[in-house]
């Protein structure tokens, strides 16, 4: 599922998709494993705690070309975004990114865990047409009366049946009318037989990355919907928070990563320090570990399935590694490659591939994913549940 308002794109977007759309998805919900503000660490691991690296198949854009394309771009008075992207595009990086300076500074605002919409979240309905599968409280959308399960018929005018979700996310945010909070946008909407049309203002939001639910049977939900700034502390509260001895259902799906540093901290609260993953950059071995004081007596069940992504995978790699959890669902997108930026002449900024994450097992995430314990498709959910309450309660 895609959230047409939610902060970020994914950089799991094949390289093979023309970049305006792949802008438009940065902002559509899923985000990126990167350190765009700093969310790896940037000291060297323990050489003795790191597992050998096998050699990254993944093509890697080289960061001096492409810095030097934007220089030469800019001398000759011409785009050094393009310039870049074309010898990114060239390379085979199928991570990798340009932006000019404010398409960057958006995205390091959403990681900050905010952006600009009219808060709802949109996915391909059983029809085939796009449906409205969440309202964000308080949000234009919802003062506008929009319910869950709303079609999206059209906007601003524009039919959007058939339409990829990426670009109903473009025409939702005025992307590409560089549209800011007060623009008015016309949704076409319907719900049954009733169909009608209402002008929405966006508004700067703040994103909702966790919620946290009391289930039947002593159990808590917890619902980590990207790893935004602050959302790895959220999930150790709400694990604190919870009730003696109830078991925890972690709910990946859906989870297009985000910033590594809040996804360790969210692993944390499950483990008592050790190892979370392995990274290389340029080919320089790193680690990254849990802090201690995590519960790791609580019960505990992660559902995930493809849209779990980058940072969630590399959650559900080590809780599963580690012994902590049971992974309930369908095998996860298989993103495990680390991207960090670099200013480009002009004030661009290229965020290209620079090595790739392992599991505390040491395997690869990288176009294989992430296999579940007990693989289930719509019935994960339920399947989950029998599972958690199988495991007993937390001591």
């Amino acid at each position: 599922m895609l959230g047409p308002e939610s902060p970020l794109m994914p950089r799991e977007f094949p390289r093979g998709v023309r970049r305006g759309a792949a802008l438009t998805l940065v902002f559509a919900g899923v985000l990126v494993t990167a350190s765009a503000t700093g969310l790896l660490p940037r000291g060297p691991a323990e050489p003795d705690q790191v597992p050998a690296a096998r050699a990254a198949a993944a093509p890697m854009a080289d960061r001096d070309e492409v810095a030097r394309a934007a220089a030469e771009a800019v001398a000759d008075g011409k785009s050094a975004v393009d310039a870049a992207e074309e010898v990114v595009s060239r390379s085979g990086d199928r991570w990798g990114a340009v932006y000019d300076k404010g398409e960057y500074e958006e995205f390091a605002q959403a990681l900050d865990g905010a952006y600009t919409g009219v808060g709802l979240w949109a996915r391909r309905g059983p029809d085939g047409r796009v449906e409205v599968a969440r309202v964000q409280r308080g949000g234009p959308a919802e003062r506008a009366g929009i319910r869950t399960g709303d079609q999206v018929r059209a906007i601003d005018g524009v039919s959007i049946d058939g339409r990829p979700v990426s670009e109903v996310v473009a025409l939702l945010r005025g992307d590409r009318k560089g549209a800011s909070a007060g623009s008015a946008v016309a949704l076409r909407l319907q719900r049954g037989e009733r169909a009608w049309t209402r002008t929405l203002r966006r508004a700067r939001l703040a994103t909702e990355a966790v919620t946290v639910r009391k289930l039947d049977g002593n159990a808590v939900m917890i619902k980590v919907a990207a790893f935004t700034k602050g959302s790895g502390e959220q999930v150790r509260e709400a694990v604190r928070d919870a009730p003696a001895g109830a078991g925890v259902l972690l709910d990946l799906r859906g989870n297009g990563g985000g910033l590594v540093s809040e996804a360790v901290t969210a692993a944390s609260a499950f483990l008592d320090g050790g190892l979370v993953a392995t990274y290389d950059v340029h080919g320089e071995q790193k680690a990254l570990y849990a802090r201690p004081g995590g519960d790791t007596d609580r019960p505990v069940v992660a559902l995930v399935d493809g849209g779990t992504m980058s940072a969630a995978e590399l959650v559900a790699g080590a809780l599963q590694d580690r012994g902590r959890a049971v992974t309930v669902g369908s095998r996860t997108f298989g993103k495990g490659s680390v991207q960090m930026p670099e200013e480009l002449p002009g004030g661009s900024v290229a965020e290209l591939t620079v090595g790739h994450y392992r599991t505390p097992a040491g395997r690869d995430v990288e176009g294989k994913g992430i296999t579940p314990d007990l693989v289930a498709g719509k019935e994960a959910q339920e399947r989950a549940r029998t599972v958690l309450s199988g495991l007993g309660t937390g001591s």
